[in-house]
Parts: C-alpha cells; structure tokens; sequence
C-alpha cells in the first residue's frame, strides 16, 4: 500500500510517500509545495492545488493521510491554513482517492508510541522507520512522512471501523 502523507499550509505543504509492506515501510519520496509570501493569497491557493494535483497523479497512492488542523494562538495563520486545506481535500477528492485525518496526537503515538513526543523524537523515528541516514528537510516533509507512516499503522484499525460503521 502506497501512502501519500500531507502537512497542510499555504507557504509550505510537506509532502512524503512511503510504501506499508508486511510490517516493515519503504521509502519513496518527499518534498513541499512553496509559495512565495509576496504572492496574493487567491493565487498561492491555486499553485498548492496545482502542486498537490500534479504530485498525487505522479505517485499514484493508494491512500492519502493529512494533518487534522489543530491551532490555540493565532486566528488569522489558522484561518489561512484551513483554506490551504480545503483546496488540498479537493484535489485529493478530484481524484477519487480515499482520505484520512490525523490528529497530532494519534501520529505522535503511532510513531514513537507516545503521544507527548517532542517534534524531533518523531522525525528522528520516522528516519530510523524508512532506513535514511537523517532527518528529512523540510521539518513539513518529515511531519509528512510521518502521517505517511501513521496510516499505514492504523490503516487496519480504519478499515475495521468504517467495515463496523457500514461506511466504505
């Protein structure tokens, strides 16, 4: 199973792909879609969408994993951001690809088994998870990995819920 992970934003969307084989993974790929801060904000929506668009056709995956939104401080960046995501859901939903949420919470746990891990705890495991030899950069593209990997450790207890659920 091919997971394409995403850490929503508007100046940079952290992208990682990763392969679930057995009960180990394989890395594929990761990067970010950037937009530059002078650019109007219509327009940097339309180059994430664009960006997210071209990436999901070229890896194919079978399953996506974003970030669910999470924000206590500032209103305005959350703002941004949840409009960021929505044009990445419907580029995901254009190409009939099945979506699923991720609290930090749940990619913290699934990644290093506790659900408080610092941010470079978790990277650091994802790296060790996809057998490279650093961290991937940017700090979005390994958040990215992560949710990646997170699906693919969870994706057995998904099916197994919306199976319950009668949900497809």
């Amino acid at each position: 199973m091919t997971v394409f992970g995403i850490d929503p934003g508007y100046a940079t969307v952290g992208y990682g792909v990763a392969e679930k084989s057995g009960t180990g993974y394989r890395y594929i790929a990761h990067g970010a879609v950037t937009t530059a801060a002078q650019t109007d904000f219509p327009e940097r929506l339309l180059l994430v969408y664009d960006g997210i668009s071209e990436l999901l056709l070229e890896y194919k995956p079978d399953a996506v994993s974003i970030e669910k939104l999470f924000f206590n401080t500032n209103n305005k960046t959350a703002i941004d951001v949840a409009q960021a995501r929505g044009v990445i859901m419907l580029a995901i939903r254009k190409l009939n690809l099945p979506v699923y949420e991720y609290t930090p919470l749940q990619v913290k746990t699934s990644i290093t088994g506790y659900g408080r891990a610092v941010k470079t705890q978790v990277q650091e495991m994802t790296a060790r998870l996809l057998k490279l030899k650093t961290v991937p950069r940017p700090d979005d593209a390994a958040d990215a990995l992560a949710l990646a990997i997170c699906h693919g450790n969870m994706a057995g207890i998904v099916s197994m819920n919306r199976f319950i659920s009668g949900k497809k």
